[in-house]
């Protein structure tokens, strides 16, 4: 009774700490939108009955099955997004190809092995099935963040151009030549756009949905308010390489004083691990209680995902977003 009491108590917090770290935060955010909704409505005079709603609502048809089938294709469209973003020469359909016949081979080799735990087979296969998308993703962080590291050095010598006298090709055309990878690569393909006839609207449009970051979404906004409007740009893009700068340098600054903390976290996260491997080690009859009794493949499932949840949880906590 006992046993079953706490676990029940324990998977109760960390159901709530889950909710409270991934649905809180999103919940306050739709409640901000949706207040400065209300302010704009109850400004300008409109009510429920005389005006529509400012939230666009799309209701669904007979067929709405059809979408969710179009949705899941679009996860193949986001995941073609996330390799190009990588600058991987993959296909979305191939690294999914390779994920399922990862997760697929993984749970048949367990079952062979004499894994009998259906549930425990299936969380191995997923967590090995998802490794090239981890991949990809892993990837494509890190080509972000040297992109963010470098765009204020871009905007700097876009800037210098344009104090020359020149125009907003010949800066484009600066930051192409002179700054560094990935930056250097990204210009070049606006440059590339422009030669072959495309509007530079266009073409820095593009860009944003190859890098999307939100330095670089105002840094385009600035560009074509300054083409189509004819305003002076120099003053606001110094403000936005400053402000990035210091983004930066904040994010260093917790990076540095939270070392400890994420060191803590992580040896918390990697104990189960290697408690694991020591007791198939050590005590390798014990282990296999994991694995082929059913009672201790259930617990030892439930651990398993309680773990995933608890690095998820420790992951969102210690990368706050700036």
């Amino acid at each position: 009774m006992f046993v079953l009491v706490s676990f029940l108590i324990f998977s109760g917090a960390l159901l709530a700490a889950a909710y409270y770290v991934f649905s809180v935060p999103r919940q306050e955010e739709g409640n901000a939108v949706a207040t400065r909704l209300r302010e704009l409505r109850s400004r300008t005079g409109q009510t429920r009955r005389t005006g529509g709603d400012l939230m666009r609502r799309e209701s669904q048809g007979k067929f709405a099955f059809l979408s969710e089938f179009v949705a899941w294709i679009g996860l193949l469209r986001r995941l073609q997004e996330y390799i190009d973003q990588a600058n991987l020469k993959y296909r979305a359909v191939d690294v999914f190809a390779v994920s399922v016949m990862l997760g697929a081979g993984s749970y048949f080799f367990l079952g062979v092995v004499g894994m009998s735990m259906l549930l425990l087979r299936i969380v191995f296969a997923l967590l090995i099935g998802a490794i090239p998308i981890m991949f990809v993703s892993q990837k494509r962080k890190r080509r972000l963040a040297k992109f963010e590291e470098l765009f204020p050095d871009a905007i700097d010598l876009f800037n210098r151009s344009m104090k020359a006298g020149h125009t907003i090709h010949s800066g484009l055309e600066t930051i192409a030549q002179e700054s560094l990878e990935p930056v250097k690569m990204e210009f070049k393909k606006v440059i590339e756009e422009l030669s072959l006839g495309s509007q530079l609207d266009a073409a820095l449009l593009n860009l944003g949905k190859r890098i999307p970051i939100v330095d670089l979404k105002f840094f385009i906004t600035g560009l074509i308010l300054q083409r189509q409007t004819g305003a002076n740009m120099v003053e606001v893009l110094d403000n936005l390489a400053l402000l990035v700068r210091e983004r930066l340098n904040m994010a260093a600054k917790m990076k540095a004083h939270t070392a400890q903390q994420r060191l803590s976290a992580g040896l918390l996260c990697a104990l189960p691990v290697v408690f694991g491997l020591g007791l198939a080690i050590l005590k390798p009859e014990n282990f296999d209680l994991l694995i082929h009794d059913d009672t201790g493949s259930f617990f030892f499932t439930y651990a398993i995902i309680s773990e995933i949840i608890g690095i998820l949880i420790i992951r969102k906590l210690a990368n706050p977003r700036f």
